[in-house]
């Protein structure tokens, strides 16, 4: 079968990089000066791999070269298969220089503010040696880093639909979303009850497509409302919090955000999406480190002190709405 001349040894590592560095450079002559090889060269090894295959895995086109379905799917296994003896590599050496496994974790906004931040913290207090290195992202980005093992775990919301493969979640606790202002902002005056009333003002949103963006467009749709006028879109904490900071604009973030900073407070309007599950995502076809077992640890005992101080937080909340949830009572 060709199953077995592809693992039976034919498949050299330099068709990995071959076909990965085709794909990036979109022509055969790119990927011969990228690998200082020439287009002959190329093409031949090209040739070698569709007939191990057994099937087309490029077509030319009047700009270089696209891969075929089965070009698209080798191409995509060769960046998880070369992905994995880097970061090999790269663990090895640290292993030798510092005696523990490098630990990386994918997050997002949710995950970003309070969670990792403090069950990092508990991590190094305890396990000084481990290297911990964090990339923020959106769903799409880190779960693609976690099939291709550029990260070892993912923390922040769970948002299973936007994920895709053989993954496991862990849920930690839920955290609703608020309307979240500078402090001194005019509609904390004006205390306002409908969505209409906050429609002139800019809004800070998180980037298309995510599912919690899908639940504040039908929030806007189902109050008879267009999106707002003026919006920008943004997923990271810092950039959206200096924004709140300096203009009049309003962000739908997580509820912990509003109630810690002490420049920053929660309109009194329940924003009505769904409340967000806050978690740890794992491989679910391969077995994940120590270092990382540890650091799962760390965040659900960090999880448990944030769940009660969200409870701490029901005087913030609104009357009759559940400070954790945002569901009514």
């Amino acid at each position: 079968m060709q199953t077995q001349q592809l693992f039976g040894g034919k498949l050299k590592l330099r068709h990995l990089v071959l076909l990965t560095t085709i794909a990036d450079e979109g022509s055969f002559v790119g990927a011969a000066e990228n690998l200082y090889v020439s287009q002959p060269a190329v093409t031949r090894s090209v040739r070698e791999l569709e007939d191990l295959v057994g099937a087309e895995l490029f077509v030319r086109g009047p700009r270089g070269v696209s891969p075929t379905p089965a070009g698209e799917i080798l191409i995509e296994q060769a960046r998880s298969a070369l992905g994995n003896l880097r970061r090999a590599s790269e663990q090895i050496e640290e292993v030798l220089q510092g005696g523990a496994r490098p630990l990386r974790v994918g997050t997002n906004l949710a995950g970003a503010y309070a969670l990792l931040p403090r069950a990092v913290v508990a991590l190094k207090r305890s396990h000084p040696d481990i290297t911990v290195s964090v990339v923020e992202g959106t769903a799409e980005q880190l779960t693609t880093s976690l099939h291709r093992s550029e990260v070892d775990l993912l923390v922040g919301r769970l948002d299973p639909g936007t994920y895709r493969g053989a993954l496991h979640h862990i849920r930690l606790y839920d955290e609703a979303v608020r309307a979240v202002v500078r402090r001194g902002h005019p509609a904390l005056v004006s205390a306002p009850q409908r969505l209409a009333d906050l429609q002139s003002y800019p809004w800070i949103l998180p980037l298309q497509p995510s599912t919690l963006r899908a639940e504040l467009d039908d929030m806007f749709a189902r109050e008879g409302l267009g999106p707002p006028r003026d919006i920008t879109e943004c997923s990271t904490l810092l950039t959206t919090r200096a924004m709140l900071l300096e203009t009049e604009a309003i962000a739908p973030l997580p509820m912990l955000i509003g109630v810690r900073d002490e420049l920053l407070e929660m309109l009194p309007l329940r924003l009505d999406t769904v409340p967000r599950a806050i978690g740890v995502t794992l491989p679910a076809d391969r077995s994940v480190s120590r270092e990382a077992r540890l650091l799962v640890d760390a965040l659900t005992a960090t999880a448990g002190i944030i769940a009660t101080e969200l409870e701490g937080a029901a005087q913030t909340a609104l009357p009759g709405v559940d400070p954790l949830t945002g569901g009514t009572y």
